[in-house]
Formats: structure tokens, sequence, C-alpha cells
């Protein structure tokens, strides 16, 4: 388990800047990998209402739970569990509850129940992450619902330099800038629509 503050910046692309970020760094294809994000609230979606979201992220060599809360200014708290392959698909497939004693104790802090979940979707990302001045400069693609997204996101520890970094970034390849909200709810607001 490990809990830690994220501090992250995020700008929405097109498939042709995503494309010229991609050439720009000389990322090969083999430095991308595909990751499933399944996500979690209760009916009553109390996880949302506290501005929170729980996801068990499948990559290739590992999974993990992660608990994401609100934290100071744009941060935000990750408490985070490996599961092994077994407890995710027990999970998924035949709705065990989730087995991770640190997300269960934060859960249990903000008074939602690990029995009240229930899995509300899954989004699919092709991912490729970067070092990039001092930071984790990262380039996804997503698939959703029945979206297609593009996303450059820069993860640092400093947010005052970290956002200096980032802007002048975009500035330099003329990205114009395009808020993201999180992907849980670019993934919310995508089934919303569906169900109209």
């Amino acid at each position: 388990m490990s809990q830690e503050i994220e501090i992250e910046f995020k700008n929405m692309l097109t498939k042709e800047e995503f494309e010229t970020l991609i050439e720009h760094f000389q990322i090969e294809e083999s430095q991308f990998h595909i990751q499933h994000n399944h996500y979690f609230d209760t009916v009553d979606q109390q996880l949302r209402q506290l501005k929170s979201g729980l996801r068990i992220r499948q990559l290739e060599n590992y999974n993990e739970l992660t608990l994401k809360e609100p934290a100071k200014g744009i941060a935000l708290t990750e408490t985070t569990d490996r599961l092994s392959d077994e407890q995710v698909q027990s999970i998924l497939i035949e709705g065990t509850p989730i087995p991770a004693l640190e997300v269960e104790g934060r859960l249990h802090a903000l008074e939602v129940s690990l029995n009240e979940l229930q899995r509300i979707g899954t989004l699919s990302t092709t991912r490729a992450e970067i070092n990039y001045n001092g930071g984790l400069l990262v380039f996804d693609h997503s698939l959703y619902a029945d979206q297609e997204d593009y996303e450059l996101e820069y993860e640092v520890v400093d947010e005052e330099e970290g956002k200096k970094i980032f802007f002048a970034l975009l500035n330099e390849l003329a990205i114009p800038v395009r808020p993201a909200q999180k992907k849980l709810a670019r993934f919310m607001k995508a089934l919303k629509r569906l169900e109209e």
C-alpha cells in the first residue's frame, strides 16, 4: 500500500496534436502500453458526491486499486493497494468484495461501505510516459463508452514550477489550452449521454 499526493496538469488534444507530440518527443510504438481502468461507486454515487474516485487499474505486470480524494489546490491524495490477477478477476467476474485494507480504511473514514460498491464501467488507455524537466509527461489515448480522446498530462512535485513548464510546452508547440476533466468525470459524462 502507498499513499501519495498527486499533482498533475492536463490538456485535451486533437488527434493531430497528439501525433505532433509523439513525433516531437520521438516516442516509439514500443513505449506505449495498454491499461484498463475499472471504476466503482455506490448506487447513490457517494464517492462522486465526495469528489472522489475509486478504480482498479490493470496493467501488463501488476494491478492496483486506487482511491483518489481531493487535497489542497489541484492536488489529489491517492491511496493504493496492489491486487493479484486472481483478486481482480474475482471482483470483476464474481462481484467479490474488494480485498484492500488501506483503501478500505479510507473508505470507512468516508463512511462508504465496500459492500455497497459496484462497477460502473471500464475506460481503456494506451499510454506512453517520459521524464521531462523534473516531472513525468504522459501521452494518453483513451476509449470509453462511445468516446475516444487524446490527452497530455504532466505529473510534478512542485505545482508552481510544473505549471510554468507545462504551459511553456503547450505554447512552444502551439497547442491551445483545453482544460481536461479527470478521466472518471469524462467517462461518467459519456455514460450519461448514452442513457439519454
